[in-house]
Protein backbone atom coordinates (compact mmCIF):
# COMPACT_ATOMS: atom_id res chain seq x y z
CA UNK A 1 0.00 0.00 0.00
CA UNK A 2 1.28 3.30 -0.98
CA UNK A 3 0.84 5.99 1.42
CA UNK A 4 0.98 10.04 0.37
CA UNK A 5 4.08 11.67 2.71
CA UNK A 6 1.73 14.52 2.61
CA UNK A 7 -0.79 12.74 4.58
CA UNK A 8 1.35 11.60 7.28
CA UNK A 9 1.33 12.87 10.89
CA UNK A 10 2.96 12.08 13.95
CA UNK A 11 0.73 11.17 17.03
CA UNK A 12 2.13 13.37 19.31
CA UNK A 13 1.18 16.24 16.34
CA UNK A 14 -2.11 14.47 16.25
CA UNK A 15 -2.84 15.16 19.85
CA UNK A 16 -1.48 18.76 20.49
CA UNK A 17 -3.19 20.17 17.11
CA UNK A 18 -6.18 17.73 16.06
CA UNK A 19 -7.82 20.72 13.86
CA UNK A 20 -4.94 20.50 11.47
CA UNK A 21 -4.96 16.85 11.28
CA UNK A 22 -9.13 17.42 10.82
CA UNK A 23 -7.73 19.99 8.27
CA UNK A 24 -6.11 17.47 6.46
CA UNK A 25 -8.79 15.10 6.32
CA UNK A 26 -11.27 17.79 5.06
CA UNK A 27 -8.55 18.34 2.19
CA UNK A 28 -7.41 14.67 0.98
CA UNK A 29 -10.20 12.64 2.82
CA UNK A 30 -7.54 10.61 4.83
CA UNK A 31 -4.63 10.88 7.17
CA UNK A 32 -2.08 8.45 8.47
CA UNK A 33 -0.93 8.69 12.40
CA UNK A 34 2.62 7.40 12.86
CA UNK A 35 3.52 6.03 16.59
CA UNK A 36 6.68 4.98 17.04
CA UNK A 37 7.71 5.62 13.56
CA UNK A 38 5.10 3.02 12.17
CA UNK A 39 1.85 3.47 10.69
CA UNK A 40 -0.56 3.18 13.06
CA UNK A 41 -3.94 4.30 12.45
CA UNK A 42 -5.68 5.98 9.15
CA UNK A 43 -8.11 8.43 9.96
CA UNK A 44 -10.80 8.92 7.04
CA UNK A 45 -13.65 11.25 5.60
CA UNK A 46 -16.95 9.57 7.52
CA UNK A 47 -18.20 9.92 3.59
CA UNK A 48 -15.00 8.25 2.41
CA UNK A 49 -15.54 5.46 5.17
CA UNK A 50 -19.17 4.97 4.19
CA UNK A 51 -17.92 4.63 -0.06
CA UNK A 52 -15.32 1.60 1.18
CA UNK A 53 -17.93 0.08 3.62
CA UNK A 54 -20.40 0.08 1.04
CA UNK A 55 -18.24 -0.96 -1.41
CA UNK A 56 -16.56 -4.06 0.68
CA UNK A 57 -20.50 -5.40 1.26
CA UNK A 58 -21.10 -5.34 -2.29
CA UNK A 59 -18.25 -7.72 -2.70
CA UNK A 60 -18.95 -9.99 0.28
CA UNK A 61 -22.32 -10.45 -1.61
CA UNK A 62 -20.97 -11.39 -5.17
CA UNK A 63 -19.48 -13.43 -3.30
CA UNK A 64 -21.85 -15.15 -1.22
CA UNK A 65 -23.58 -15.41 -4.49
CA UNK A 66 -21.37 -17.06 -6.04
CA UNK A 67 -20.99 -19.74 -3.45
CA UNK A 68 -24.67 -20.45 -3.19
CA UNK A 69 -24.62 -20.50 -6.98
CA UNK A 70 -21.67 -23.05 -7.12
CA UNK A 71 -22.93 -24.94 -4.06
CA UNK A 72 -26.47 -24.91 -4.54
CA UNK A 73 -27.08 -29.10 -5.34
CA UNK A 74 -25.43 -29.25 -1.79
CA UNK A 75 -27.41 -27.15 -0.29
CA UNK A 76 -30.56 -28.27 -0.86
CA UNK A 77 -29.65 -31.73 -0.11
CA UNK A 78 -28.56 -30.29 3.31
CA UNK A 79 -32.16 -28.81 3.44
CA UNK A 80 -34.32 -31.75 2.79
CA UNK A 81 -32.29 -33.75 5.59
Amino acid sequence: MLVNTQKIISMSEANQNFSKVAKLVDESKSVVIMKNNKPKYVLLDFDEFSKEASSEEENLDKIADKILKENMYAFKELADR
